[in-house]
């Protein structure tokens, strides 16, 4: 799995990536470091779906291990969308273990700032008490987006059950 860095994650992590070799997109994620009711938080976009996960509140030893939150983000935000378990650990085994490298591109980090603002725009559902933010994740993938590929706006939530539909129907275990 490719985990697209953005320039500010790399200046908080102290640290420069490469770009990564071509993926299929459904295996990339952008991330971003964001500022949430003052903490440092992490957004995660998938680069296929436009599918937002938000971990609240990281701590310094937390950003060290972005590698370890964003594969467990990702997993429980697939999850919270109601994405079948088997497809969630068949989705994981297939894009490997995560590889730091630069956001995917000028669609998807556009994808990543319209998911910025409208985590933004629904920060009144940030539980302060927890890192992990279901609610807000909710509302974000639940409203009407535009996505590369697809027809018309529809719900990240929507383009992320059309993609593992789409995984589906080519593996042929439908």
């Amino acid at each position: 799995m490719q985990l697209g860095l953005t320039w500010p994650l790399q200046r908080l992590l102290r640290t420069a990536v490469p770009y990564g070799q071509p993926l299929d997109r459904g295996f990339c994620w952008d991330a971003h470091c964001i500022t949430l009711h003052g903490r440092s938080s992490l957004l995660l976009v998938h680069c296929e779906s436009r599918y937002t996960c938000v971990r609240f509140d990281l701590s310094a030893s937390d950003w060290g291990r972005l590698d370890e939150i964003a594969w467990e983000e990702i997993e429980l935000g697939l999850l919270e969308a109601g994405i079948d378990g088997d497809q969630v650990k068949k989705y994981l085994a297939d894009a490997g273990a995560v590889q730091m490298t630069r956001t995917h591109g000028r669609r998807e980090v556009a994808f990543l700032n319209r998911s910025w603002e409208d985590v933004l725009s629904a920060d009144l559902l940030v539980e302060e008490g927890s890192q992990r933010q279901p609610a807000l994740n909710h509302a974000v993938n639940s409203r009407p987006c535009r996505c590369a590929g697809e027809d018309g706006p529809a719900a990240a939530r929507a383009h992320l059950e059309r993609y593992f539909a789409r995984r589906l129907s080519e593996k042929g275990e439908l």
